[in-house]
């Protein structure tokens, strides 16, 4: 304790000493240092509604996504329960890893308010020789059979999200919206000779209410961050769906107007749908990263410190 109230005197007699040589420092010593400081403070400041990416009206982005896949369906007759669940990846040969096109539009009501548009696509095919028996739609495809197979799927979202947190350089809110998904899948048996061939698919609209949270940050004059997840289980006439999604991105201004984003995005799907003659059954996940470009114009939406 005495150590302690030693060293607790001696620090004070220090720092006493260090004021008294500060005060000491003539005026015109003093003066063009903090000259000199303010204008590195002036260098790093700038005006956060002004930037020219930041808060615009509307924004416009394009780029590529790197999904990794997982995907399991069913699709039988409504009238047995014969059909068998297939992993698309193990069962039928499609590849996990695939390359797809995205694109975003996004227009700023007001302050607080935003109206975002998104569109996604993606198309894959694969042909094996079958390891077991499988039973999908009206046909049964014996083990050994080669078979090709196709699933086509098309997203479209439109979500309204409002700011409950709206400073210059940070928002946070609430969004709520639906995908919409148009889904295409079905297989082939490839004939031998003059053996016939046949094909069954199945496809389904499928609409899906979501809400979420959403959160926009500037981390500097160039840099930018945006982030969101959205969730919901709902059944809606012969649908019954849930949707699980979420983004992270990370923004760099290059010129102007002109950005690139780099991200990570992650959206996992379970339907169950009922048509006039077949059931299906889809769990879908895929996340990977996404690179995109991105365009901003029209005016500045004004922030407010207060």
């Amino acid at each position: 304790m005495k150590k302690l109230f030693s060293l607790l005197v001696i620090s004070l007699f220090w720092f006493s000493a260090q004021a008294q040589t500060t005060a000491e420092i003539p005026a015109e010593t003093t003066l063009p240092t903090l000259q000199n400081n303010n204008n590195l403070e002036d260098l790093q400041d700038y005006d956060v509604n002004e930037l020219p990416w930041h808060a615009r009206r509307f924004k416009f982005t394009a780029g590529a996504f790197f999904p990794l896949n997982n995907t399991q369906v069913q699709v039988g007759r409504n009238s047995t329960d014969t059909a068998t669940e297939i992993d698309l990846e193990d069962d039928l040969g499609f590849s996990k890893s695939s390359v797809s096109f995205l694109s975003t539009f996004e227009w700023r009501i007001s302050r607080r308010s935003r109206l975002g548009f998104e569109y996604f696509n993606l198309d894959r095919n694969s042909s094996k020789t079958l390891e077991r028996d499988i039973t999908f739609g009206d046909h049964t495809y014996n083990i050994d059979a080669r078979i090709t197979a196709f699933f086509n799927v098309q997203i479209a979202r439109i979500a309204y999200g409002y700011a409950f947190l709206s400073k210059p350089k940070y928002e946070a809110g609430l969004l709520i919206g639906s995908h919409v998904m148009f889904v295409d899948l079905g297989l082939r048996l490839e004939g031998e000779g003059q053996s016939v061939e046949y094909r069954d698919s199945f496809n389904f609209t499928a609409p899906l209410p979501d809400v979420g949270v959403w959160g926009e940050f500037v981390l500097g004059e160039r840099f930018g961050l945006y982030v969101n997840a959205n969730y919901l289980a709902v059944k809606i006439d012969n649908i019954d769906g849930r949707i699980l999604s979420y983004n992270l991105s990370l923004l760099y201004n290059v010129h102007k107007n002109f950005s690139l984003t780099a991200g990570y995005t992650g959206l996992n799907f379970k339907i169950d749908t009922v048509r006039e003659r077949l059931n299906g059954y889809l769990k879908w996940g895929y996340n990977g990263p996404t690179l995109t470009a991105a365009y901003t114009f029209g005016n500045h939406v004004k922030l407010y410190k207060h």
